[in-house]
């Protein structure tokens, strides 16, 4: 099978490749799955589960990417819940060979079935930023109705469904991000636009829960805007800033079948829009992959046509 491969840690993306790999082969509760649409995301290459085992064992070349939306062509022994010819999306484990290939084994529990009526590119774009707002929200944040957001990079892929899954919940969103974005976010629900580089970050006031995928220097300005008992959810690490009346959480998203049905249905019903910024093919991936210019939203590889 046609796969993307990375060997040098140092490279970055520049040093990806599109080789011939032997197609995966399902284990114990595993499923293989023919790719018809591939997430990536940029900042993988830069964790550990990208280039060595949960045993610190190296195992490159390792095909990167975790986001798919694609059909189950082979279930392995004991597999239950999805079916051969079933159409699937969903987030594939770290420390495995990735998504940015023809075929992808991965375990049925981190898959969640795709309606037909939801496009494989569509289905590709939603597991890591859908799962990451929902569970940074939901889980960690513990939002409800009536309460204030501070959503940063509120026009990118994660930043984007933040914003529309707490204005869903009844939240008062604040959205960042550059000036060009001002317009983006506001479609996306929130009410008011912070411009990082012109805007006074303090004049929004007192918030209930900070969104952050940004760290460092906004992370710090932005837990001293949380009111008693508020919440900072980041996703950039351990968080550097602790509020001093409230609760810091950094966490990695996980798979979740039951989230990613709720959040396909809201794209369904309209509730929720995807953010993609770029679409290419597996042959062109590469290129697509090392942009010479700054792109908003997922880039998605459609693996087939």
């Amino acid at each position: 099978m046609k796969a993307i491969v990375v060997t040098d840690r140092t490279a970055g993306t520049a040093a990806m490749k599109l080789v011939e790999r032997p197609a995966p082969q399902a284990a114990i509760n595993d499923v293989v799955v023919q790719v018809h649409a591939s997430g990536f995301v940029p900042t993988e290459l830069a964790w550990p589960s990208t280039w060595t085992d949960r045993l610190d064992r190296d195992r490159t070349p390792s095909i990167p990417g975790h986001e798919l939306a694609g059909v189950v062509t082979a279930l392995g022994y004991g597999t239950t819940g999805l079916s051969v010819g079933q159409r699937v999306f969903g987030l594939a484990d770290w420390y495995r060979d990735g998504t940015l290939a023809e075929y992808v084994a991965i375990e049925a529990r981190n898959l969640a079935p795709l309606p037909g009526d939801v496009d494989f590119t569509v289905g590709a774009s939603l597991p890591i930023s859908g799962l990451t707002a929902w569970q940074g929200l939901f889980q960690h944040g513990r939002l409800h109705a009536g309460q204030s957001v501070l959503a940063h990079g509120a026009a990118g892929a994660v930043g984007s469904m933040v914003t529309q899954l707490a204005r869903e919940a009844g939240a008062y969103v604040i959205g960042t991000g550059r000036a060009a974005d001002r317009q983006m976010v506001l479609d996306f629900g929130a009410k008011e636009f912070i411009d990082l580089d012109n805007d006074a970050l303090e004049e929004v006031g007192e918030v209930d829960l900070v969104f952050d995928v940004i760290g460092g220097d906004i992370q710090k300005r932005s837990a001293g805007l949380l009111r008693a008992g508020g919440i900072l959810v980041t996703v950039v690490g351990p968080a550097e800033a602790r509020p001093s009346d409230g609760v810091a959480v950094d966490f990695v998203v996980e798979p979740d079948r039951a989230q990613l049905s709720e959040i396909v249905q809201r794209v369904r019903d309209g509730r929720l829009r995807t953010n993609i910024g770029n679409i290419s093919i597996l042959d062109d991936a590469v290129a697509a992959l090392n942009p010479t210019e700054r792109r908003k939203g997922n880039t998605i590889i459609r693996v087939r046509p």
